[in-house]
């Protein structure tokens, strides 16, 4: 009998740890491509710029090398699972950030002209639920004992840094123009 529990639970911790495994790398990936793309495809970080100044975010320059440097080094951290729930907090961020400065004024559906807030909002509620997680078996944080702290922790430092570090940079950065709010 004890044989057969602890292979169970063994078995479950490897699924459970693939499940995070699968988690961290889809949304760290998905982030990643998109700082990479402002970065390197289209129209660059000044095509990112130009956009960012017409939406408000001034200045654009400044704003786009945060956004494309912050989207590419949260998701390297969450594929490689190190530091986890900073890492969604910076994705929460961003999602906040894009919820509202774009997409909050064409409502809930992507399909949405302007696309609404459907899809930044699941992925920073999935980025909270993940901080929560944390990194799992198959992270660097697991390996190096790096992130500790209880699952409580990892939630919250995910949701309050995330959305404060959004709401910090909109206080900074944010003046759209009077036709555009």
């Amino acid at each position: 009998m004890t044989a057969t529990v602890v292979h169970h639970a063994q078995s479950l911790s490897n699924t459970y740890g693939v499940c995070v495994l699968l988690m961290r790398v889809m949304l760290g990936g998905m982030i990643a491509a998109h700082g990479l793309n402002k970065f390197f495809g289209g129209g660059k970080i000044a095509g990112t710029a130009a956009w960012f100044d017409s939406m408000g975010m001034r200045p654009g320059k400044l704003n786009a090398l945060m956004a494309a440097t912050t989207e590419v080094g949260a998701g390297i951290l969450l594929i490689i699972g190190l530091l986890t729930p900073l890492a969604c907090a910076a994705l929460v961020s961003l999602m906040v950030v894009a919820i509202i400065t774009v997409h909050y004024k064409n409502g809930f559906f992507v399909f949405n002209p302007g696309q609404g807030i459907e899809y930044c909002l699941v992925v920073a509620v999935m980025a909270i639920a993940l901080g929560g997680l944390g990194g799992g078996k198959f992270s660097i944080d697991h390996v190096a004992k790096i992130w500790t702290l209880r699952p409580s922790i990892g939630l919250a430092v995910a949701a309050v840094v995330g959305i404060g570090g959004a709401l910090l940079q909109l206080a900074t950065f944010y003046r759209p123009s009077k036709a555009a709010s």
